[in-house]
């Protein structure tokens, strides 16, 4: 063997062996960071609140005020979920399926929520809505509610979540194309037709992880809630409101209790959110192999 080839071979080795050292550094890293950012939290949250045993555990999640807060973060999020659902829907269908004057500033809307504080939406909401606002005056001659009620948690959540479905779906309808849509609308399929047998069987799994991604933002959305619910306890504080609450009153069981809660409905979503990326990686690597 020439001491050109020897050289070679000695160079490759010691570049494996520095890809090697780096390659565990940075995975050593990553469970520092993991461990010190995320799981550290979890755990003390979870030893925090069975610190006085599972009797306060469950006496703080059963107490009338923290089921009232469950009860309303779940209806917030049963009703602006479907509510983005449907938009999220539309939006990408028109965003990726046609050309059409204004496209840009509809995808650039549809980032705004990124971009803006959703405590100044939830002040928003209150200059329009409130009682001294734009609409103020109208809405309590017809007796009319939003601010400080669920019409405005409603809206705060719509709000901060109207991205998600629609970011998820606009680079997967503009990756698959037309091409299925016209061929099915050559054979005679009407626009419901061609959506329900032929974009929809395409987008699921993309949508089921732009509603999963969505629930878990709805569930923990606290800026713009916190504005327009006026904390009024048992009434219009959602789980993150109480939580807070619970905290300032130096009750820190309870506070870590009811965090718990919202531990488990996040980790649901986790798990939901892993099994819907799965899903859409085995498409993708389909499609790729065919």
């Amino acid at each position: 063997m020439s001491s050109t080839s020897l050289g070679a071979s000695a160079a490759a080795n010691a570049a494996r062996r520095g890809n090697a050292t780096s390659r565990r550094v940075l995975i050593t890293l990553g469970w520092i960071v993991f461990a010190l950012f995320l799981l550290l939290p979890l755990v003390i949250v979870v030893s925090q609140a069975l610190k006085n045993g599972f009797g306060t555990f469950f006496e703080a999640i059963f107490e009338a005020d923290a089921l009232s807060a469950l009860k309303l973060t779940l209806l917030a999020v049963v009703i602006s979920v479907p509510l983005n659902l449907v938009f999220g829907v539309s939006a990408a269908w028109c965003v990726s399926k046609y050309n059409f004057r204004g496209k840009s500033v509809l995808v650039t809307l549809i980032d705004l929520p990124f971009s803006v504080s959703p405590v100044i939406a939830g002040l928003v909401y209150v200059l329009m809505f409130g009682a001294q606002g734009l609409f103020g005056p109208w809405l309590q001659d017809h007796d009319i509610q939003i601010v400080f009620a669920l019409p405005g948690i409603v809206l705060a959540t719509i709000f901060v979540t109207v991205p998600f479905v629609a970011r998820e779906l606009i680079p997967l309808m503009q990756e698959q194309g037309t091409q299925e849509e016209e061929a099915a609308r050559l054979l005679g399929a009407n626009g419901w037709q061609m959506f329900w047998h032929v974009t929809l069987p395409n987008i699921k799994w993309g949508l089921i992880y732009g509603v999963v991604l969505c629930t878990a933002r709805a569930m923990g959305e606290f800026g713009a809630v916190s504005v327009v619910s006026g904390h009024i306890r048992g009434v219009t504080n959602t789980l993150p409101l109480h939580v807070e609450i619970l905290y300032n009153e130096y009750n820190h069981v309870a506070a870590f209790s009811v965090a718990s809660l919202l531990l488990i409905l996040a980790l649901f979503i986790l798990l939901l959110k892993q099994w819907s990326e799965n899903r859409i990686n085995r498409l993708r690597h389909s499609a790729a192999e065919e």
